[in-house]
């Protein structure tokens, strides 16, 4: 154990994960005839991913139809489908050099959490999976037993991931001052506002955009994967 207080982020897809899981989970309900007409909502999956990858995706229209697809069952449904989709997909897509990258982290008595833009429905079973106790993710809103499809608060994405962090330490009683080194592993560049904040900003199998950034701000690198399947820029 350290004395130091030391705090290690990692966003979840493509950095620890070698997938999307908002993506292989619409593609997992679609495919399980749980979205309506499989053929439609796999393309309207496609569809998404394509925009996204071009740039030209709100993160408005991104959020809507991956929180829309909580409506599609009863609490009790939507858990039974996740946890077939964790068992699935997920499980499988957890490798070796990811845990080692984390459990270096926790043995070294740094504090871990996912900081993830995926909706807190998704990812809050994934977490475990890493040994990670925190998930600091977009929260989708649930009243009545049910979710309405909507968010609650402002989405944990780009700038949103700087307020949840700010807001989920709040709440252990520190802030991000209280640690003399944080860590943030991101594949992505819409990431660079959090990596900007850390001390220790590392491009974890980085998109040509934000290798490109890592390269002239001479940010480590780290690929921990040979080959990433779907990946966003």
């Amino acid at each position: 154990m350290t004395n130091k207080r030391r705090l290690a982020l990692f966003d979840l897809d493509h950095t620890l994960l070698p997938l999307d899981s908002d993506y292989q989970w619409a593609q997992y309900l679609a495919l399980n005839g749980h979205a309506g007409d499989p053929e439609q909502a796999l393309r309207r999956n496609d569809e998404l991913m394509d925009r996204y990858n071009a740039g030209t995706l709100s993160a408005e229209e991104s959020y809507g139809f991956m929180l829309g697809l909580l409506t599609l069952g009863t609490v009790e449904q939507l858990e039974h489908w996740r946890s077939d989709y964790i068992k699935q997909i997920i499980q499988p897509a957890v490798t070796p050099q990811a845990l080692e990258l984390v459990n270096n982290h926790a043995n070294n008595g740094d504090l871990c959490a996912i900081v993830t833009a995926t909706n807190n429905f998704v990812t809050k079973p994934i977490a475990p999976l890493f040994n990670i106790k925190h998930l600091v993710a977009t929260e989708a809103e649930l009243k009545e037993g049910k979710y309405t499809g909507n968010m609650v608060g402002k989405p944990c994405y780009q700038e949103g991931k700087i307020l949840h962090l700010n807001n989920w330490l709040a709440g252990m009683g520190f802030k991000p001052s209280d640690f003399e080194e944080i860590w943030f592993y991101s594949d992505s560049i819409n990431d660079l506002p959090l990596l900007e904040a850390v001390s220790h900003p590392v491009a974890t199998n980085p998109s040509p955009s934000l290798r490109k950034i890592a390269q002239e701000r001479s940010w480590k690198t780290l690929d921990l994967f040979s080959e990433l399947a779907d990946h966003k820029s």
